[in-house]
C-alpha cells in the first residue's frame, strides 16, 4: 500500500501526464526504475524522446518545486535515461530532451521544456 507521500506524487503524476497528452504527447512509460534512479514519465513528443520529472511543492519555503531538482537528481535522471536508451533500441536513434512539469501549490502544472542537458564531457 503507497505511504501518503507516493499517493501525492502519483496523484501528480497522473496530472502531468494528463497535461502532456492534452498538448499531443503519447507517454510511453511511467515509472520506469533501474539501479541508476527513476524517470516519472517517458514521453513521445512528435519524433523526440522525452524523459520528464514530475516535481510538487505545498508551499515554496525552499523555492519552486522545478528548483528542487539539483544537479545531482538531474544526473541520476539522466543515467537512468541511458540504460532506457541501451534497453529498448529502437529509440537510440531519436533526439532525446529532458522536461520538468512542476506543480506548486494550488497551480496548475508548468511544464518546462528542456529543462536541462546532458553535461559536455
Amino acid at each position: 500500500m503507497p505511504s501518503p507521500t507516493q499517493r501525492i506524487g502519483q496523484w501528480h503524476e497522473d496530472r502531468a501526464q494528463g497535461l502532456l497528452r492534452e498538448r499531443g504527447m503519447r507517454v510511453l512509460e511511467r515509472n520506469f526504475r533501474c539501479r541508476l534512479g527513476e524517470i516519472d514519465l517517458i514521453a513521445q513528443d512528435r519524433d523526440s524522446l522525452v524523459f520528464i520529472e514530475v516535481r510538487s511543492r505545498s508551499h515554496d519555503r525552499q523555492g519552486n518545486a522545478a528548483a528542487s531538482i539539483g544537479p545531482r537528481k538531474q544526473q541520476r535522471i539522466i543515467r537512468a535515461a541511458q540504460f532506457f536508451l541501451l534497453r529498448h533500441v529502437q529509440y537510440q536513434s531519436w533526439p532525446c530532451r529532458f522536461d520538468v512539469v512542476s506543480f506548486d501549490g494550488e497551480e496548475e502544472g508548468e511544464w518546462i521544456r528542456d529543462a536541462f542537458q546532458v553535461p559536455s564531457p
